[in-house]
């Protein structure tokens, strides 16, 4: 896990399923996210498994704008560490994403991750309402402090 650098954009590009078929708004918001840092990319030895971008607009808390797995590595625990990563490095106290109701798949990954749904929002997809969720909160240092000898 390592954040992208503005050279990763077009492997990104490329393993991304909209910018992989030609979507050039796609790509530019590719461009974009490299470019100012907001991204962090899974990988291995032959490049590129995931991505994952996190802007702070959303009424000044941290949302996970994109999260995408490479078609090839889909199952293999790639988008779960990168929702990892997102939660250990985020910037704010609360951390939310959106997925609409067809996205299943997305839906039961965020559910494993302990995200809590947060509301729905009709009208931006016609027909394929948003569901937005909830980052688990980070444990407090005391939580995360062993016990005192």
């Amino acid at each position: 896990m390592r954040r992208a650098s503005e050279s990763d954009a077009e492997a990104l590009a490329r393993i991304d399923s909209f910018a992989g078929e030609g979507d050039e708004e796609r790509c530019g918001h590719i461009r974009r996210w490299c470019r100012q840092g907001l991204a962090a990319v899974a990988e291995d030895a032959f490049g590129p498994l995931g991505y994952c971008v996190v802007e702070y607009t959303f009424f000044e808390q941290g949302f996970v704008t994109m999260l995408m797995v490479a078609p090839a590595a889909r199952g293999r625990g790639v988008g779960a560490r990168l929702l990892a990563d997102a939660a250990t490095s985020r910037t704010t106290p609360k951390l939310f994403t959106s997925v609409n109701v067809s996205n299943q798949p997305m839906q039961r990954l965020l559910q494993r991750a302990g995200w809590t749904p947060a509301g729905l929002l009709h009208g931006l997809d016609e027909g394929d309402p948003e569901l937005f969720y909830l980052c688990p909160p980070l444990p407090s240092a005391s939580e995360t402090a062993g016990p005192r000898s």
